[in-house]
């Protein structure tokens, strides 16, 4: 059974996305154990990339500040290392195909399964191209993480039946960002997802408020939040794994149901 699905196991899951080297390498570890103990039960980490281009001006920002710090894919493997000392929750890569493939994606999967990475999301890699990585993360046990858009309406039943991990649904068009209101039909999303796999789902892109994650998690199986973690680490730098924790721990209550 894929490590993933443990993050589903007790009840909704939230799970936080935080961009690697920003600020810095430290206060990412330091970020990442805080929402742990706030309760996130699988946490996104995002390799920076120079054209992120699933991403708002937000996540953007801190891709440039984090390369410009010197981030490197090394520096975010042995950033692993270092959590799996003491973080036991799934973690899953955030990043690009071109991220993978200049690293080599052989060397890259099989660096994911000695550092303890459970899985990968690639945001620009086509449904149809993916064959290009699955084969080898699949030999090293890391599961592909599909996402299904609110245009994917044919092809929701095909990409669910050949997920690994979870599904994450993309709940807007666009870029990621802050939405005050999603609109896209999430229920109808998740309904074709159910009548062709058993795996769990969750919903991101434009979450940042308490009741929004509250509706999104109660549609699917969990919410998923990237730029408004990634404000409150521009907004509080170093002081922010404090500010991030308290978040999460908003959050995961509101995705519980508390």
């Amino acid at each position: 059974m894929s490590n993933i699905r443990k993050a589903f196991e007790n009840g909704k899951a939230f799970i936080p996305f935080i961009t690697c080297g920003d600020p810095d390498i430290g206060t990412t570890a330091e970020i990442v154990r805080s929402a742990v103990r706030a309760g996130a039960d699988l946490i996104e980490l995002g390799i920076p990339f120079s054209d992120p281009t699933a991403e708002g001006p937000v996540i953007q920002g801190a891709n440039i500040r984090a390369l410009a710090g010197g981030i490197t894919t090394d520096k975010v493997f042995d950033l692993v290392v270092d959590l799996r000392k003491d973080v036991t929750i799934p973690l899953v890569f955030m990043t690009y195909a071109n991220v993978v493939f200049s690293y080599g994606a052989e060397r890259f999967m099989k660096r994911c399964q000695e550092t303890g990475i459970d899985g990968i999301i690639l945001p620009d890699l086509p449904f149809e191209e993916k064959d290009e990585f699955a084969d080898v993360a699949e030999k090293y046990g890391i599961d592909m993480i599909s996402l299904i858009a609110p245009t994917s309406e044919n092809r929701i039943s095909m990409i669910a039946k050949e997920a690994k991990g979870f599904i994450y649904i993309v709940s807007s068009l666009g870029v990621t960002g802050v939405r005050s209101e999603i609109n896209t039909d999430i229920s109808h999303i998740v309904e074709i997802i159910r009548q062709n796999t058993d795996i769990p789902c969750a919903v991101g892109f434009g979450i940042s408020e308490p009741l929004q994650a509250k509706k999104m998690a109660g549609l699917s199986d969990g919410a998923i939040v990237g730029s408004a973690i990634i404000k409150i680490m521009a907004q509080y730098g170093k002081d922010s794994p404090y500010y991030v924790g308290e978040y999460v721990r908003l959050m995961k209550e509101a995705v519980s149901g508390e």
